[in-house]
């Protein structure tokens, strides 16, 4: 029997200080969507999230309750638990940095670690930031506040040990410049490098101020600062120092995801401290925007967070995820609103996705009872649904590689859109009125299957339950649970006949008024003025125009932009939501032309965009540039460039 190839992906292990946000469930849910998408692909995947429990503000919260820690994150951990279960992620293990086995671990790498002479006993006088549990150099803070989360902090002096970091710096800039992938996005490797080179001080990693930790080894005054005992989980959970056989079957880790405002600790002192241990680095550190709510990022002590259990409850765990999923383009910030969300769930699933499976479906059993005869008349047309379907499943397979999620689910998205269209290229209806077209309309039926086969199959990974749920109407496996990837790089591979039966929508439209009776919450902001429409050209030129030099069209940066999405704007009749590709920057991109085109009509096409307008919210939503129209009394049309014209490119 062939050896599988190993995968093992981690998420941080998050702070128990209260119940999870959609910001955590975001990050979990996307390294699950790649721990499906690997084990699609045959690989033996180990998948790792869990908590870090330990700390000062851990400490505190619970003596503010009345409790002892270990009851304090007891409560909440199990919460924790719960929400992956309603999220249905596959995690292979779930580690508490408060088990026994992370203990030991944490322990003998400490004692290791200072025999060699990396960690030793000193002063520390620093400014600390509690709900980060992080230390500030004077110069690091931004106007005395922290400047990760801008919280005040306090100045702190105790005796401490401190890791040698300066002395692996060098190795470290080595090893990043030798592999461009190790940091993801390349903004935050940048970030990373800079930082590195600026100097690095080393880190204090004990405290003396609190008890509710791993205690020093050799020096109980003493418990282990906590983000050194927090990192070393991805160690514990696969075996370090007591599981040699699952160690060296999973070490190093392929990816370790988060978002951004960590990526420091891992991109630094995690790959300093392997470095101590003689370690091999993880493959790839990759760091996602945020979630973004009106006004800022969520926060707890704001009390603005978003809980992803009432999110499932309203819409359902496929919706939830593929809204996750596809929000956050590769390494930005994404933008959080429950009607944004509700329309593209109506405009992705209910009325693409799920309204071309019920289609199919209905005419499938209208026209042939269920079962699709096999004799079957091709045309030139199937063909070009065919290599869609093979261009998007080597598009969809290459952008989970790079763990660019979002541009997977809108690979995957083309499909779906291209068979919607092949329905009225092909017009069945007409077809089924003539005996003789009885062969042709079959290859018709055939072609959308099969094209629904292979949406459903990239789609998977995002939406767990799909497959199933389709599959009680369209009968395509016989173990949708053990459909492989590489099916979906295949044509034909329905075996006929089928028996298609009529079942309920997938993905039911949602009323967004109903909704609004129901206590949705307003995350736009009250109506302010439209957005212009888009710079317009007319023809002739008025006589009043003023005339520029070349100096001032010069400070115009004109790009060639690739719609990848399309959305209305909730309660607003002129403004789409685009979201735009420039080479590998993705934007968004408010634009007035809803009048005038569906969204629908400009996915995939090549349009010109300033790209270096000032950003300005338009109801909420922080629109990134102003795309090229004409225009006369009648009509607005968008400009656009040849397909092949790369995005990016200037335009002058």
């Amino acid at each position: 029997m062939e050896k599988r190839k190993s995968y093992y992906i981690t998420t941080p292990i998050y702070y128990p200080s209260d119940n999870l946000h959609i910001g955590h469930a975001y990050t979990t849910v996307a390294a699950d969507c790649m721990a499906r998408f690997k084990r699609m692909q045959g690989y033996d995947v180990f998948y790792l999230t869990g908590t870090d429990e330990h700390g000062q503000k851990i400490e505190r919260a619970a003596r503010e309750k009345g409790m002892e820690p270990i009851e304090y994150v007891d409560g909440i951990v199990e919460n924790i638990r719960k929400l992956w279960e309603i999220l249905q992620i596959t995690n292979t293990d779930f580690i508490r940095t408060t088990e026994k086995r992370q203990e030991e671990v944490v322990k003998k790498i400490f004692e290791r670690v200072y025999e060699q002479g990396d960690i030793y006993l000193s002063q520390y006088e620093g400014w600390y930031c509690s709900p980060c549990e992080t230390f500030f150099t004077e110069r690091q803070l931004e106007d005395g506040k922290c400047p990760d989360c801008g919280r005040e902090v306090e100045l702190l002096k105790e005796e401490s040990y401190f890791f040698n970091m300066a002395k692996y710096a060098p190795r470290l800039l080595e090893h990043i410049a030798a592999h461009p992938d190790f940091i993801q996005p390349e903004s935050r490797r940048n970030e990373v490098v800079n930082f590195i080179k600026g100097g690095l001080e080393d880190l204090c990693v004990s405290r003396t101020t609190f008890k509710w930790g791993i205690p020093v080894p050799f020096n109980s005054n003493h418990v282990v600062y906590v983000w050194f005992d927090a990192l070393i989980n991805y160690l514990t959970g696969v075996g370090y120092l007591q599981d040699d056989a699952l160690f060296n079957k999973y070490w190093p880790a392929d990816v370790h995801l988060m978002a951004k405002d960590i990526i420091r600790f891992h991109a630094i002192i995690w790959p300093i401290m392997l470095m101590a241990l003689d370690l091999p680095l993880p493959k790839k550190v990759m760091a996602h925007g945020w979630i973004l709510l009106e006004g800022g990022k969520m926060s707890k002590s704001k009390g603005n967070v978003i809980d992803p259990r009432i999110l499932v409850d309203k819409y359902g765990l496929d919706a939830v995820r593929y809204y996750l999923i596809k929000e956050l383009s590769f390494g930005q910030d994404g933008v959080y609103s429950e009607e944004i969300m509700v329309s593209r769930i109506n405009s992705d699933l209910a009325n693409d996705l799920g309204n071309l499976i019920s289609r199919t479906a209905a005419m499938i059993i209208r026209y042939f009872g269920g079962k699709i005869p096999a004799e079957r008349s091709s045309a030139p047309l199937d063909e070009e649904i065919q290599n869609t379907a093979r261009q998007v499943y080597l598009e969809a397979t290459e952008k989970l590689e790079k763990l660019d999620f979002s541009a997977y689910l809108h690979a995957v998205s083309r499909l779906v859109s291209r068979a919607n269209k092949y329905i009225d290229e092909t017009a069945p209806w007409l077809l089924a009125k003539d005996e003789a077209q009885q062969s042709r309309l079959a290859a018709v039926m055939y072609t959308l299957l099969e094209s629904i086969r292979i949406a459903l199959i990239l789609n998977a990974p995002a939406m767990p339950t799909l497959l199933e749920r389709a599959n009680q109407q369209l009968n395509l496996w016989d173990e949708p649970a053990r459909v492989k990837w590489e099916e979906a790089g295949k044509w034909g591979l329905i075996s006929l006949p089928t028996n298609v039966q009529k079942g309920e929508a997938l993905f039911p439209r949602i009323d967004v008024k109903l909704l609004e009776g129901a206590g949705l919450p307003d995350t736009v902001p009250a109506p302010q003025p439209p957005a212009p429409v888009e710079k317009t050209v007319t023809s002739p030129v008025p006589a009043e125009t003023k005339m520029v030099g070349i100096e001032d069209f010069a400070r115009l940066d004109l790009r060639v932009a690739e719609v990848v999405s399309a959305v209305k704007m909730p309660k607003a009749d002129k403004l789409l939501i685009l979201k735009v590709r420039l080479g590998e920057e993705e934007r968004t991109v408010v634009a007035g032309i809803a009048q005038h085109y569906a969204p629908e009509d400009l996915v995939g096409k090549k349009v010109v965009i300033v790209a270096n307008l000032q950003p300005t919210k338009l109801r909420g939503v922080m629109s990134q540039g102003m795309i090229l129209a004409a225009s006369d009394e009648q009509r607005v049309e968008v400009l656009t460039v040849s397909p092949d014209m790369a995005s990016g490119s200037r335009v002058k």
